[in-house]
């Protein structure tokens, strides 16, 4: 009588499939292909932030005992609009129409702003007094030169990159993309937008595996629409692994007849086997001719959970993200739900202050649960009923 091995279960799965994809390396990229990518080293400073002594404010440049009494007129015997660099120094007793970001002429120790004055051009009458160093941003108040200003590990967002280029520099040492290679399998798939036969559908997973992919950072190549045939699985991966970091599948891993995916690669590397979670129980892992290979379920449901357990956390942690699992918090159940023992399920459910209420029923089909859904309800292995009002963890997805 034939054997059926126990189930992995799913933190030894996740780790598993962490460990099989190895980091990226660190290279150069332009500021615009850097957007949520990982800094890998730290960034120094080659200027100072502000680099010169400029304007906060459009206003005149005046020495400050030169405007001591309540009311005083002085001629203007200068423009400094922002980016002029051939500044002239500002003699006694003159003022200076100066522009918000330009430069601070030697000689002024002050601005006035235009709204304290007539905002004449040949001569000023300036209504209020000003300190010294009123309204002057001083070099390097913001970042001195040779400051470290990002650390290794940043993820970098917009003030980041507006910050990297404020200092002069067009690229980043970034962890490259993770590239995944998303291949599709199945006979009775069909492109959208074809019409159906009797027997077919509508092939969906790898648009889902390709976009979770990107929303990552990582950069995703699609296969779609292949056969349950072993061979036409080999021809039409052959030309694409050595470009991949990794080949994820979906279909194929069940015990049935025709599992294309798991006629194609068990005992070539990869491991076939069940993980103790509903659901998403058929799962594939391993290293075929050098590649790592990720292989999930076909129900889309599965599929998705799937990605989101095992794979989303291995792929940020491979493009050195410290951050790699979703946010989890305590919600009350908003009605009963029931879970196989010994398995840990996930139900897809929508948070809402403190409560979740679950989203369609536990079925691996029901996609539309799960598009409507901001959050995964997980009932623990040790648990077959969920009572409404007791507390559960919810992953917070988005």
């Amino acid at each position: 009588m034939r054997t059926v091995p126990k189930p992995i279960s799913v933190d030894d799965y996740r780790a598993r499939v962490r460990a099989l994809v190895p980091a990226t390396p660190v290279t150069l990229l332009p500021l615009e292909q850097c957007v949520g990518l990982v800094l890998g080293d730290d960034l120094v400073a080659p200027v100072s932030l502000p680099p010169f002594d400029n304007s906060a404010m459009d206003g005149y440049a005046v020495r400050s005992v030169d405007v001591a009494d309540p009311v005083v007129e002085l001629p203007v015997a200068e423009d400094i609009p922002a980016g002029r660099t051939d500044v002239v120094p500002l003699r006694p007793g003159t003022a200076h129409r100066i522009m918000t970001g330009a430069p601070i002429p030697p000689g002024a120790d002050a601005i006035v702003k235009v709204e304290d004055t007539d905002g004449g051009t040949e001569r000023v009458t300036i209504k209020a007094q000003a300190a010294p160093g009123a309204h002057i941003r001083r070099t390097g108040e913001d970042v001195a030169e040779g400051a470290t200003v990002l650390r290794a590990g940043t993820v970098l967002g917009s003030p980041q990159l507006g910050l990297a280029s404020a200092i002069g520099r067009a690229e980043l040492p970034v962890h490259r993309p993770v590239r995944v290679l998303v291949l599709s399998t199945g006979s009775e798939l069909v492109e959208p937008g074809e019409p159906l036969r009797p027997g077919q559908i509508y092939e969906s997973n790898s648009v889902l595996l390709a976009t979770a992919v990107r929303e990552t950072g990582g950069e995703a190549t699609v296969l779609r629409f292949v056969p349950d045939d072993v061979r036409a699985f080999h021809d039409t991966i052959a030309g694409h692994l050595d470009k991949v970091d990794v080949l994820v599948t979906s279909g194929g891993v069940s015990a049935g007849a025709y599992e294309v995916v798991k006629d194609s690669l068990d005992g070539r590397g990869v491991d076939f086997l069940r993980v103790a979670v509903q659901p998403g129980g058929p799962q594939g892992s391993g290293v075929f001719q050098g590649l790592p290979v990720v292989t999930l379920p076909g129900n889309p449901v599965s599929a998705a959970l799937s990605f989101e357990l095992f794979l989303r956390p291995a792929l940020l942690a491979a493009m050195g993200h410290a951050v790699i699992n979703r946010p989890r918090v305590k919600a009350r159940s908003g009605a009963e739900l029931r879970s196989p023992l010994g398995r840990r399920q996930y139900r897809r459910g929508f948070l809402e202050g403190e409560a979740v209420a679950p989203v369609g029923g536990p079925g691996s089909h029901l996609l539309a649960a799960f598009a409507s859904s901001n959050c995964l309800i997980e009932i623990p292995e040790d648990v077959d009923v969920v009572a409404e009002g007791d507390p559960v963890t919810v992953l917070v997805l988005g």
